[in-house]
């Protein structure tokens, strides 16, 4: 990994950890070669193209070998194989690798992995024949409740643009169209289909679109798919400003744009402002009539009575098969994809071991020791229950999933006694059940060591929207309150065993005052994929030395974080205005001084790191250069994570008291000592000036400060910019 890692330039981050080239979709020898095809297209033809033919495919146009475009769902795992229809297909070879869920994944802060991962996505979807993998999905994780954030990657759009750039040029290595997605400021799910956003200009240049940014500009992201939301009174997907303006305007997007599946509202709308593939509308009685789909017959009447110009939809099959020449759909041969190979399956391992966050850790309760156990408690259901196919459009079918309860089985064998409880009941408005709870009180009480699995869960039954989807599309959390009465059993079990680690598995923060002053361990293991189980009971017992960090802020309670404190959410009368502005995460925690559970980036370790020797210099071409020596001065081998922030002194306008500009994830033995280096542009330094209507970085003082976490600065300097 090279230790160069840049700052914001021209409000686009540069990726140098990784050096896989993307592959650019303009070629002009390809352009020829498509307009050659264009040519011989009847205009039924090229409108044919323009829309869904069955509910994961487009049309091709088969005699001039250009075939149907096949895209899936799957951030984390190509979906479950519905064939032409909706209904899941049976006795077909669709059981695949299960990764861990985007939260996860962005909890190693390791682009690398980032990389890895989108090439095992790339390959199994390559394998089942699909030209398009649905993802990644890079929404700003603004508010606690989104039902979709396990999905998303962070609120630090720095974070999401270094971890996104190396998950698409993953997939895409492989021959296969990632599809970024959500475009643009999907952040809630309950009214996603009807909600207006409303957000400064600042708010969209500095928050919720420098990832998307990335992803087009460094990444060379094939396709982009619109947001089901509005976006100051108009549908994303059929955004003039979003669309054409910005995205196909100023950063020169080449590739194609597709609907989210019934996100196009509007014939002229949609042709005229961008959308170049309309995929999923339910239109008519089963089976449905693609033809009559807003981008079907209706264009050929347009274009045919002169009031749309067939250049126009020439521009969107120009678009398509752009990608399809890049992606050898076109008169080349693909090479064979690989399917939930061993290597694919310690990807999913790598990720959820780098992935699985230490909270806390007290009296060193952590890690477990085998040779003083002979007995050990596990309490929860969600140790023992399995969710690959829950979340909604993304549902995995795993091959396997290793339960929290069996990977400590396998971890431990027949030398240590294991005892389950349940604990708790998942199900909507359920209470604490007294029964489940003594019994877990019981085993807790008389075995050496006992774990507690808790926190959210998703749902299953995708056609129903499952009752117990706390994690899942199209639903949001009613709150940050630990459900099923699991805060009565987590305090009876501590009180009984003090000493009890808690598991958090789920798609973010939760309410935990009411007993983690008690607490001694607490660990946040995500939906950590098939080897998930697997992971954490290497973390627990020792065999891993836990090295991630958390993408987002975890509040004390709900009230606390900015979208409800300063903003709204859901929204009011179908409009949602986010007044928490460009106060998103960590920027509003540190900046109004409010105190949160667990701060942006915050990650404990078996071991201990120190920060010596920083060196900083400005160059003259008005650079930053830095460099720190990072020491791990305790006995076990790990991994740390070392972040820099930028914080202006006395800025002239509103400014986060400090972001993230730069990190890297450094591993070192026990005893060792690496030099880290960085370099900041002048990007790293700027603002977006809504009057200019262009990035600013004013002249004056800042602190470049180096820390765990965005709480946890270790070394700091000033340099004047």
């Amino acid at each position: 990994m090279n230790n160069k890692i840049t700052g914001f330039v021209g409000s686009v981050l540069m990726l140098t950890v990784l050096t896989v080239n993307a592959q650019s979709l303009f070629n002009p020898a390809t352009e020829a070669k498509i307009t050659a095809l264009i040519k011989k297209m009847t205009l039924d033809e090229k409108v044919g193209m323009l829309h869904a033919n069955s509910s994961f495919t487009s049309g091709g146009v088969k005699r001039l070998g250009i075939p149907e475009m096949v895209t899936s769902d799957g951030p984390h795992g190509v979906r479950i194989e519905h064939g032409r229809g909706w209904t899941p297909l049976k006795n077909v070879n669709d059981a695949g690798t299960y990764l861990p869920t985007g939260n996860a994944l962005a909890a190693t802060w390791n682009p690398k992995l980032g990389y890895d991962f989108g090439a095992v996505l790339g390959s199994e979807a390559k394998f089942r024949g699909k030209d398009v993998i649905l993802g990644p999905g890079i929404n700003i994780i603004r508010s606690p409740l989104n039902g979709r954030n396990f999905e998303y990657q962070s609120e630090d759009p720095y974070l999401i643009s270094q971890m996104a750039v190396g998950y698409i040029k993953g997939v895409q290595a492989q021959g296969v169209s990632a599809s970024l997605k959500h475009f643009a400021a999907n952040n809630e799910e309950v009214d996603r289909g009807t909600v207006n956003v409303e957000m400064s200009e600042r708010a969209l240049r500095e928050i919720y679109l420098p990832g998307f940014e990335a992803a087009v500009k460094i990444g060379q992201v094939n396709t982009v798919m619109g947001a089901y939301n509005k976006f100051r009174g108009q549908y994303a997907t059929e955004n003039k400003y979003l669309i054409n303006d910005i995205l196909k305007g100023e950063w020169g997007f080449k590739g194609l744009v597709m609907s989210d599946w019934g996100a196009v509202h509007n014939t002229m709308e949609a042709l005229e402002n961008g959308t170049d593939l309309e995929m999923g509308s339910d239109i008519g009685t089963p089976p449905l009539k693609y033809d009559q789909f807003f981008m079907g017959d209706t264009v050929i009447a347009l274009v045919k009575s002169g009031k749309v110009p067939v250049a126009l939809v020439d521009d969107k099959v120009r678009r398509i098969l752009r990608v399809m020449f890049k992606t050898n759909m076109i008169a080349a041969k693909r090479t064979p994809g690989a399917y939930n190979t061993k290597a694919h399956q310690q990807t999913a391992l790598k990720v959820a071991e780098e992935g699985i966050v230490l909270l806390k850790n007290e009296d060193n309760v952590l890690p477990l020791a085998k040779s003083k156990i002979k007995s050990i408690a596990i309490i929860g259901q969600n140790a023992n229950r399995e969710n690959a196919m829950g979340g909604g459009s993304s549902q995995v079918k795993a091959k396997y999933e290793i339960t929290p309860l069996q990977g400590i089985k396998n971890l431990v064998g027949g030398g240590i006694s294991v005892q389950y409880a349940q604990g708790y009941k998942i199900a909507r408005n359920q209470q604490a059940d007294d029964t489940l709870i003594q019994e877990a009180v019981n085993i807790a009480s008389k075995t050496d060591a006992a774990i507690i699995f808790c926190g959210w869960t998703h749902g299953y039954d995708y056609s129903k929207w499952d009752d117990n989807a706390y994690d899942a599309e199209g639903v949001d959390k009613p709150d940050m309150n630990m459900p099923f009465g699991q805060n009565e059993l987590i305090k009876a079990v501590l009180k009984a065993n003090p000493k009890t680690i808690i598991v958090l598995m789920g798609g973010g923060p939760i309410d935990v005052r009411e007993w983690v002053g008690e607490s001694k361990a607490i660990i946040e293991g995500w939906y950590p994929g098939m080897e998930g189980g697997t992971a954490l009971a290497k973390i627990i017992f020792g065999e891993v030395n836990p090295s991630g960090k958390l993408p987002m802020t975890f509040p004390k309670k709900l009230e606390d974080s900015p979208a409800h404190k300063l903003g709204e959410f859901p929204g009011v009368n179908g409009t949602v205005h986010y007044k928490d502005d460009i106060f998103v995460g960590y920027r509003y925690f540190d900046t109004y001084n409010v105190e949160p559970q667990f701060p942006f980036g915050h990650g404990l370790s078996y071991t201990s790191f120190s920060y010596q020797n920083a060196v900083k210099k400005v160059t003259g071409d008005k650079q930053v250069s830095y460099s720190i020596d990072i020491k791990n001065t305790g006995k076990k081998d790990g991994a740390q994570v070392v972040q820099v922030y930028v914080e202006p002194i006395n800025p002239l306008v509103s400014r986060p008291r400090k972001e993230l500009k730069a990190f890297e994830k450094v591993f070192l033995k026990a005893g060792e000592t690496k030099t880290v280096k960085f370099i900041l542009n002048k990007d790293a330094f700027s603002y977006y000036d809504e009057k200019k209507k262009a990035w600013v970085a004013d002249k004056g003082q800042y602190l470049i400060a180096v820390g765990n976490s965005s709480k946890d600065i270790q070394a700091s300097g000033e340099v004047v910019f």
